[in-house]
């Protein structure tokens, strides 16, 4: 959208505030689909729902493409965004349900990846379609959002339901031949089910009758209060530290620093978008290795460090050239250390830490947070930079992300090698903030009893 935006608006002559609407509507509206995907995947399966995603997705891709106007634009915009919002609550959930706890970091990341993949296909097709004519290259870049939709209903041909969502719905047998897929041995694959029965509350000695998820969540316990802290908090700070408005509006940004022409405006977002392709594959490699913490803190203080540097340099250097490359140094920095780690920890995170019960709705509340925040930065980041400078938009972001390093100190555990049930026990005894080393031994025996009482069960 950040380059078919500016054609847009010389095709359909938009005004400013129809533009901040049309991409901030996206994130709003989407929490439609977030909620509804929370209940619809716990009662259809997180399989189907991902089907149903892609469908709606490509259906708002068709009607943005052939849009005559601004107002049936802005209805394709409203069903894209519902999809979007299947998409993300749903597909970290089944990933996060259907991995081996020692590759779990790794698989959940892969929608960020993939993600970051599609920014930088977007931006690299505005570029390449950016010499056609006003009325047709908008077109043709948003045309190609249509084909991601089309490989997932080959997908769908080949994976399997989630083990999880199987045994919550008594499918024990069909749970436990999936979990052989992905386990080395049958013992291993019988705790494994022993432990989900266990979380899931279906064992002999547990089938009664529990809270509505609903009821559960807004009366929380302080176990479950500390995880929906934790991940709602996450998921505010990846997006008020302005990620969105970054790739939205990086066109402007690098107008504001003196980058002349939509070419050569468009061939700086590629740059952006490299950066964010290549460092997610770094996040990849490390969140299973070094947790999910560490990298948190590298992200958050570099993120931090970066948007401070560029509102400076906006500010003090002007628009020379030394500020140019400053503001693209600046920006590409930003998005590396994003995706390095807060962008995909974030969803590992929510995924992850709540109760087998709760997870899908939870998530879905999750991604509320997420996109309410998202729509809210891109709707006003125009008038904001108005107000105060585009420079001094960028100086709030950096203290918010300042404010995040401390969030992550105190309220983030680490999460890396437990299973999903070890994880509940971290917040039930609530093992959460500082650096995570002085943790181990007490996770460790946590995590040992639990397999315990699980294999007792």
């Amino acid at each position: 959208m950040s380059g078919a935006i500016l054609f847009i608006k010389e095709d359909l002559k938009t005004t400013e505030v129809q533009e901040e609407i049309f991409l901030g509507i996206l994130s709003i509206i989407s929490i439609l689909g977030i909620l509804a995907g929370g209940r619809i995947s716990d009662a259809i399966g997180r399989k189907p729902a991902m089907g149903l995603s892609a469908f709606v997705f490509q259906a708002g891709a068709v009607i943005m493409t052939v849009s005559p106007t601004f107002e049936v634009l802005m209805i394709g915009r409203i069903l894209a965004g519902i999809g979007i919002g299947f998409g993300v609550m749903i597909a970290p959930v089944y990933i996060a349900e259907i991995s081996p706890a020692f590759a779990r970091g790794s698989l959940t990341s892969f929608p960020e990846i993939f993600i970051n993949l599609g920014i930088l296909l977007g931006f690299v097709s505005n570029y390449a379609f950016s010499g056609l004519p006003a009325h047709l290259n908008w077109r043709i870049m948003l045309a190609v959002g249509i084909l991601p939709a089309v490989f997932i209903a080959f997908a769908l041909c080949i994976i399997p339901e989630s083990p999880r969502w199987l045994v919550m719905q008594n499918r024990i047998q069909e749970a436990r031949a999936i979990l052989l897929k992905t386990n080395d041995n049958d013992t291993e694959v019988d705790e494994r089910l022993s432990e989900i029965q266990l979380a899931a509350g279906i064992t002999d000695a547990e089938k009664h009758q529990s809270k509505a998820v609903w009821r559960e969540l807004l009366s929380p316990t302080p176990a479950l209060r500390r995880m929906m802290i934790t991940g709602f908090g996450i998921q505010c700070f990846q997006q008020i530290t302005g990620i969105d408005a970054t790739i939205y509006y990086s066109p402007k940004i690098f107008k504001a620093a003196g980058i002349d022409g939509n070419s050569n405006l468009l061939a700086a977002t590629v740059a952006v978008g490299v950066t964010k392709t290549a460092f997610i594959l770094v996040a990849i490699v490390l969140i299973d290795k070094v947790g999910r913490k560490p990298l948190l803190y590298v992200s958050t203080i570099g993120m931090t460090l970066c948007l401070f540097t560029l509102g400076t340099s906006l500010s003090i250097l002007g628009e020379g050239s030394v500020g140019i490359a400053l503001a693209i140094l600046s920006v590409c920095a930003n998005v590396a250390f994003f995706s390095v780690g807060i962008g995909p920890v974030c969803w590992v995170l929510t995924s992850e830490i709540f109760p087998l019960r709760l997870r899908a709705q939870a998530s879905a509340l999750g991604g509320v947070c997420s996109r309410v925040c998202s729509g809210l930065i891109a709707m006003s980041f125009l008038s904001v930079s108005h107000a105060i400078t585009t420079a001094g938009t960028f100086l709030v972001f950096s203290l918010l992300s300042a404010i995040s390093v401390a969030f992550v100190y105190t309220m983030v555990p680490e999460t890396k090698g437990k299973s999903l049930e070890q994880i509940e026990l971290l917040f039930q005894n609530n093992i959460c903030g500082g650096f995570g080393n002085k943790n181990f031994i007490s996770l460790k025996f946590l995590g040992d009893k639990h397999k315990v009482s699980a294999r007792t069960a």
